[in-house]
């Protein structure tokens, strides 16, 4: 596990399952934080956010420029751990009691049947709607008496950054086990509606946020603009703390 760019990163795809495996038997719940170039840019403008996302077991790398500017700022290799691929990996290992918890229900039963093949398990687990509102309107004692009637193992929460970083946050005291994962819009991804993952191809040309503005453009670009405008005093930083380690 390392720090950059103010995140606590677990970059070893291995680490990170058996890390989930040996926080499943100790007593309380945790949560791990997907982080893509949102969640970079967000929550090295906010602190409280930043607060939250540190605040779990660690974050796994959903961007892939965040290891090219490890490449040039330290000249290590890692690589990216994208919100799809772990939420393939863990739902198809078998591991796992499971509940899946955010989007509409719609898009939760298609994704149950587009999912179930992998693991045929699922078909028996809980794929449940959360209300539609702020991160204040949720009733966190009773989704928590929900989730601990079943006592899965891993929640897969999908509620969009910021929104499900904190909505873990605050659940976690209310739950006695499990490890929460929050995958943005991997449910959408795998259900078949919706937003789509951009291809292969333009995944490992970095060229992933050029698919999703031509989804979305009026969203997409004015998260890319935000990102922008911040990655400049990211970068100088990481190099100015990078000069202080030495």
């Amino acid at each position: 596990m390392q720090t950059y760019f103010n995140i606590r990163y677990e970059f070893d795809t291995e680490a990170v399952h058996a890390a989930i495996a040996r926080r499943l038997p100790e007593p309380g719940a945790d949560y791990i934080a997907v982080a893509d170039g949102v969640i970079l840019d967000f929550a090295n403008r906010n602190p409280a956010y930043l607060d939250v996302i540190n605040s779990g077991m660690f974050a796994i790398c959903d961007s892939s420029y965040v290891p090219l500017y490890i490449r040039l700022l330290y000249g290590e290799r890692v690589s990216q751990y994208c919100g799809s691929q772990i939420f393939r990996d863990v739902v198809s290992a078998r591991r796992y009691r499971m509940m899946f918890l955010g989007a509409h229900q719609a898009v939760l039963d298609s994704l149950r049947e587009n999912i179930t093949p992998w693991n045929p398990d699922v078909a028996g687990m809980s794929f449940v709607e959360l209300p539609f509102c702020g991160i204040d309107g949720f009733d966190y004692p009773a989704i928590a008496a929900m989730v601990e009637r079943e006592r899965p193992d891993i929640i897969w929460v999908s509620l969009g950054a910021p929104k499900q970083e904190y909505f873990m946050h605050r659940l976690r005291p209310y739950l006695s086990h499990g490890v929460m994962i929050a995958v943005g819009a991997v449910f959408n991804f795998f259900s078949g509606l919706g937003e789509k993952r951009a291809p292969d191809w333009m995944v490992r040309a970095h060229l992933e946020f050029v698919y999703h503005i031509m989804q979305s453009p009026g969203k997409q670009l004015r998260r890319c603009g935000s990102i922008i405008a911040s990655l400049p005093p990211v970068l100088l930083a990481e190099y100015r703390s990078k000069n202080n380690r030495k």
